[in-house]
């Protein structure tokens, strides 16, 4: 067919834009990304410029905007996690060897109220809120039975744990000892983001500055003694979850990684020492490919950051491996079977951007924990995606995409922007006691809301194509009498324990907290093998350090 029986293909840019021009566009709706990018109608090497080996590179190379490793997942597929927690540690158990005996191959933990702010199950401020959104985690004892007969030698689990961080990483060595696998064999990550807690989650105990010496207690002492274990995973699913934008996301976060670097080199580690075992943890929210750019920008920006601002010389300190997890905010209580088709498209948008590991959110959690039945189709979300769908079987397949490279060039714009001004307010923590990113984040949740609620955003059955009647879905009730059990479990404890020995763990942990610098995780080893509670410790330290209270953001 002669070229000029395709009028279509004819006059080029400036004829389509006539054409384009004389056709309407829908209104009311938003053109821009969740976060509010703007998007021209069409993309093209007009208004978009990649310099390859500069922007892009190659997999497994500086500056890692394709992916981390050479063969990406035709070598290896990311690791399959589910988030599990509710109960006791014997409900969570079964929860973990039934989702093991489905096909996960790592485990993720997520613990209580109590448990996250450092209080025992019988600590009146636990009342009624005991095994209710995660598991109930008081003692060794409990850390004991949440893994029996799950070998730590060859699983992979992940906790997420902030403020009392050290103390489950203690615990959960302990089970290592126990079970006679060298520490060194022990792999996973901890959470410990404290900082994303100050500017999004909410759930510290004590001050900024104590806070960030137990941070690099553990980052220090994984270093050395568990070199298989990422001591703290930088986390912007939180930030995300309290409602910022992608590039608030990205900026926070990376901002909150290199502030701990600056805190380890302070303390006199070397950037290579400690910078390959620290990982991210990123969410996967529904904006498609702005989720992918987000990724390739946040591995650009930190192999750039390492090597040239911070001198790193190992090609491990260059690169960012992550974590994602579906976004739980864009679940919805209406309609919920709707949000299996949420949750596998930005499950896609994490494998395609190239996270390590990926839990998929259960279609029921905007209602309640997730059933084993919800929790089931989660996990085979991410198992077609990677058996299925021929997404992995080429590297980075969206790379090169104008649109997607122009939203990466762009999302790093905005982060790098993000960077001066929290430099300019005096780094991460002047700027979180300033109120700056939970004001920013504030005000891009209000920007979102007021959008839905104008019928601007479309949110499928909630403000269009709802149901005028839906039908109640069975969820997962847990059982009130879970925490009385769990009550006696923490007195029968303190009970059967050496007193003495107690007491003796816990006076070492409250001298050695009051001598700066002075690294507590062997103080905290102690504490736990002589089975003192994870209350007591954080006792100890809130009566050495203090405890700390924000002013709000109107």
């Amino acid at each position: 067919m002669a070229a000029t029986d395709k009028p279509e293909l004819a006059g080029g840019a400036e004829a389509w834009r006539e054409r384009y021009e004389a056709s309407p566009e829908r209104e009311g709706e938003l053109f821009s990304t969740i976060s509010g990018v703007e998007n021209e109608a069409l993309y093209s090497p007009e208004n978009v410029e990649v310099a390859y080996e500069r922007d892009l590179g190659w997999p497994g190379g500086h500056p890692f905007t394709r992916g981390v490793y050479p063969s990406m997942y035709r070598g290896r597929l990311w690791t399959m996690r589910q988030f599990a927690g509710f109960g006791t540690a014997e409900e969570t158990n079964e929860r973990f060897r039934y989702l093991l005996e489905h096909g996960q191959t790592g485990l993720s933990t997520a613990f209580d109220m109590p448990t996250l702010m450092g209080y025992d199950a019988d600590h009146p401020r636990a009342l009624g809120e005991v095994g209710r959104e995660g598991v109930a985690v008081s003692s060794l004892a409990d850390m004991e039975s949440l893994f029996e007969g799950i070998p730590l030698g060859e699983v992979s689990t992940s906790m997420t744990i902030n403020a009392p961080a050290a103390m489950l990483l203690a615990f959960y060595a302990c089970v290592g000892e126990e079970q006679g696998v060298p520490l060194e064999r022990l792999r996973g990550t901890v959470q410990t983001d404290i900082l994303k807690e100050y500017i999004a989650q909410k759930e510290w105990i004590f001050p900024p500055a104590p806070s960030m010496r137990l941070v690099v207690d553990m980052i220090e002492w994984c270093s050395r003694e568990l070199p298989l274990m990422h001591p703290v995973s930088i986390s912007g699913y939180h930030i995300r979850e309290a409602g910022s934008t992608a590039a608030q996301e990205l900026a926070f976060t990376l901002a909150d990684g290199f502030a701990y670097v600056e805190a380890c080199l302070e303390r006199g580690l070397t950037v290579d020492e400690f910078a390959p075992r620290l990982s991210f943890f990123f969410n996967a929210h529904l904006d498609f490919f702005e989720e992918i750019a987000k990724y390739r920008a946040a591995r650009r920006i930190w192999a750039r950051r390492m090597r040239e601002h911070y001198g790193a010389k190992d090609p491990r300190s260059w690169l960012m491996r992550f974590h994602t997890q579906t976004a739980g905010v864009s679940l919805t209580a209406q309609q919920p079977e709707v949000n299996l088709i949420r949750t596998a498209i930005e499950a896609l948008a994490a494998v395609l951007g190239g996270t390590q590991s990926l839990h998929t959110n259960s279609f029921d959690e905007a209602l309640a924990l997730p059933t084993e039945h919800a929790a089931r189709l989660a996990l085979r979300t991410q198992q077609v995606i990677a058996h299925e769908t021929g997404v992995v079987n080429t590297i980075d397949p969206l790379g090169g995409s104008y649109y997607l490279e122009h939203l990466t060039s762009e999302l790093e714009r905005q982060t790098l922007d993000y960077f001066e001004r929290i430099e300019q307010l005096g780094g991460v923590v002047s700027a979180i006691e300033q109120n700056f990113m939970q004001r920013e984040i504030a005000e891009a949740s209000f920007r979102y809301q007021t959008e839905v609620e104008a019928e601007q955003r479309i949110v499928v059955g909630v403000n269009r194509y709802q149901l005028a009647e839906e039908q109640p879905l069975e969820i997962l009730h847990i059982d009130p009498a879970l925490e009385q059990k769990q009550v006696e479990r923490v007195r029968s404890v303190r009970a059967g324990r050496d007193a003495a020995a107690v007491e003796a763990a816990l006076a070492r942990l409250r001298a050695d907290a009051a001598v700066e610098h002075r690294n507590l995780m062997e103080p905290i080893l102690a504490c736990s093998r002589a089975y003192a509670t994870l209350g007591e410790m954080c006792d100890v330290l809130r009566d050495v350090w203090g405890t700390w209270r924000e002013t709000p953001v109107f």
